[in-house]
Parts: C-alpha cells; structure tokens; sequence
C-alpha cells in the first residue's frame, strides 16, 4: 500500500510545498488548480472526512482559511470573492481519503454567470431553476 499523498507533504524535504501552517493544518497551492492560488488546507493528522474533525481541528481550520484568504487577497488583490469545499466520500467525488478542504480564489469575471457557486457540482442545479 502506497503512501498517502497529503501525509507525505509533511515529511522532511516536501518543506517548499507548504505555504503555511498552524499546530493542526497545512496549507498549499493544489497541483491542479481551478483558480490562480487554489489552496489545500489538509489536517496533520490522517482522516478521510470533515465530520470527524476533533475539536481542537474544527476551532483551528478557521484560523488556517483566514490566514490563507488574507494571505491570497495580499498575493492577488484581483481576488474578490472565494469557495470553499470538500468532497466527502466516493460519491461526493472524494479521490484522496485524507480530508483536504479547498479553497478557491475568484476574480470578477472569471465565469461568465458565477450565480449559485458551489451549487454547480451539478451543473443543471447551479442557477436556481424552478421545475
């Protein structure tokens, strides 16, 4: 069995890959980003899903994704707006089995109808259709 991915960003000499870190998360720039600065917020610790955050966790992930949106907004002062999400599990489309919670920077313009957000996992559901 192969390493998890997001464990061995942890250990020595993957250091350049982190952006920041507080005692319970990392954060870096995803390797196949969505937006410009597409960050990860991945616990130290190894678990599959968002629900089985600690309490210590759940009060530091908030912490961590400030820090990295102000951090962003001072790298790209474009940035206007943000999303954030996880997949949890294998029919949320989940493909890691380390929680990894994304945080995707957006600029004015950048779609062309950005209305309904994260509702556009699917696509037919994104702009508030009734039916």
């Amino acid at each position: 069995m192969s390493e998890c991915l997001f464990c061995k960003i942890q250990k020595k000499g993957y250091e350049d890959e982190i952006a920041y870190e507080n005692e319970f998360f990392i954060a870096t720039r995803d390797s196949y980003p969505v937006t410009k600065l597409h960050t990860l917020i991945i616990p130290k610790r190894h678990f599959a899903s968002f629900f089985d955050m600690n309490d210590d966790e759940q009060a530091s992930v908030h912490q961590i994704l400030k820090h990295q949106r102000d951090e962003i907004v001072l790298i790209d002062p474009t940035v206007k707006a943000f999303n954030l999400g996880a997949n949890d599990g294998i029919a949320a489309g989940q493909s890691i089995f380390h929680l990894h919670i994304h945080l995707f920077p957006r600029r004015v313009g950048d779609i062309e109808n950005p209305r309904g957000g994260v509702r556009g996992i699917i696509p037919s559901k994104q702009k508030y259709v009734k039916k």
